[in-house]
């Protein structure tokens, strides 16, 4: 019988927890660059793979040795050149609770593999439903089909978010698609800046990417709320079925917020499922000042939410949220006797609840983030990262040789040098390759734009000052 080696725990944790509080300083303090990225057989060399597979002893001063290369070759979210995307720059004490979930392993979507971490979910959930503005119940009653309340899951990103969204308007608008199929003639009408996880979600379950339709936008991209009915009519007169209309909460691109409440009353005259996309947007919802940007939210059917963006939680934690917990309930009709079955159930199961058999404590990162920072702390750092972006866009605006795209309502700043789309690109290139600023561009009114996202509490307007400096340096060698 094969005998496992002796882990020593404790020292290895201690290895680790060191090493990562010096990459946590040192990114903070940019002693490294922010980006940088080697070809990958570099580093399957560099970090000595190979060999650490075959030997089979990834302990102290190995593990030492091996973590040290690993932290050196990530992107650092932590280094206030860290502009790119809508991913959180993680809360230390969040990070904590990926350790513990990792280590315990609890695999929590049935509550007797996770009494814990899915009490916690739980919990989060509600907490998210009530910020909303919707409906919560106690554990006991939480599954009862007699009750209007609302309810959620956790789910490992949120175009698994929008997924599961979407079955759920399948299941409620066409009941026997599940076991049927469908006629073809059922469409989902989403804005022009959403999430490429909507149309390949729209595909997924089975209703074709040619039936993802484009809502009618202004110049900027936002939803035009008022011609959506003209439209319907004109598709129901071809035979077609409008299933679903999807609110953006804010859009990927430049992150404007669509009406949500006039696309409400609409949805509600003509009986169709409304889906708010707050996957990036959603933490307006924390936040008093920008509340207004999601009025009328609370009025969707659906809506998603990822606390690994401006939550600052670890990836992966997104939430998808349904008014009427029965349509989430129902929307997987399946049956699996070793799972589902009567037994002793002092808790709740999710699995109904998602594509996922497997489910990780993803709410315990949440709380422990949330825990830690306060719910008056995560505000004030939602109401920081938006008001960075305010900030920025007054500096860039006043320069002769920039322009920005729109004026931001969340984080994100899109803005540009030049008329040359071309050049835009390669200031990006050039940027990464020296690594001191990691920026991403997008495609927005027909132009290539360069995009800040801000999600580190530690940039500071100092730091944009240097990068648009930088980028004029580049811009001037080309």
């Amino acid at each position: 019988m094969a005998v496992e080696k002796k882990n020593n725990f404790a020292e290895n944790t201690d290895i680790i927890a060191r090493a990562l509080d010096n990459y946590i300083v040192q990114s903070n303090e940019k002693a490294f660059p922010a980006f940088g990225q080697r070809p990958t057989e570099d580093l399957i060399k560099i970090l000595d793979l190979e060999n650490l597979l075959t030997q089979g002893s990834l302990d102290g001063e190995m593990l030492e040795k091996f973590t040290h290369s690993y932290l050196q070759n990530t992107t650092r979210l932590h280094h206030p050149g860290f502009l790119a995307h809508q991913v959180a720059t993680p809360h230390p004490t969040g990070a904590l609770g990926s350790f513990i979930d990792g280590a315990t392993n609890n695999a929590m979507a049935i509550y007797e593999m996770g009494p814990a971490a899915s009490s916690i979910e739980y919990f989060m959930v509600n907490w998210m439903l009530k910020k909303v503005g919707w409906k919560t119940v106690a554990c006991p009653d939480q599954g009862d089909d007699r009750s209007d309340h609302a309810g959620g899951v956790l789910t490992h990103g949120g175009s698994l978010a929008n997924l599961t969204a979407l079955i759920a308007a399948r299941s409620a608008k066409a009941p026997d698609f599940w076991k049927k199929g469908h006629n073809g003639n059922l469409v989902v009408l989403v804005p022009e800046q959403s999430h490429y996880s909507i149309k390949r979600a729209v595909s997924i379950i089975g209703l074709g990417e040619d039936n993802c339709l484009s809502l009618p936008a202004d110049q900027d991209g936002r939803v035009l709320a008022a011609e959506i009915p003209a439209l319907i009519r004109k598709l129901n007169d071809q035979g077609r079925q409008v299933m679903a209309i999807v609110g953006n909460a804010c859009g990927t691109a430049a992150g404007l917020y669509d009406p949500l409440t006039d696309m409400a009353t609409i949805c509600e005259d003509h009986n169709i499922w409304f889906h708010v996309d707050a996957a990036h947007g959603g933490g307006a919802l924390v936040s008093e000042k920008l509340r207004p940007l999601v009025k009328g939210i609370e009025r969707a059917d659906s809506v998603i939410w990822d606390a690994h963006k401006m939550l600052r939680t670890p990836v992966l934690c997104a939430a998808v949220l349904m008014r009427d917990h029965r349509h989430l309930d129902h929307a997987f009709e399946q049956e699996a006797s070793y799972l589902f079955h009567d037994k002793d159930q002092p808790g709740f199961d999710f699995m109904a609840r998602t594509v996922e058999c497997t489910k990780s404590g993803m709410g315990l990162k949440l709380f422990m983030t949330l825990a830690a920072m306060g719910e008056k702390g995560l505000e004030d750092h939602v109401n920081q990262m938006v008001g960075m972006a305010e900030k920025s866009a007054d500096l860039i605006d006043a320069q002769d040789d920039f322009e920005i795209a729109i004026r931001p309502e969340t984080n994100i700043l899109c803005f540009r040098t030049g008329s040359d789309d071309a050049v835009q690109m390669e200031i990006r290139r050039r940027l990464l390759e020296k690594g001191d600023y990691y920026i991403s561009t997008t495609l927005y009114k027909g132009q290539r734009w360069m995009r800040l996202v801000f999600m580190n509490p530690v940039v500071k307007i100092s730091d944009v000052e240097d990068l648009i400096e930088e980028i004029r340096t580049v811009r001037d060698s080309l």
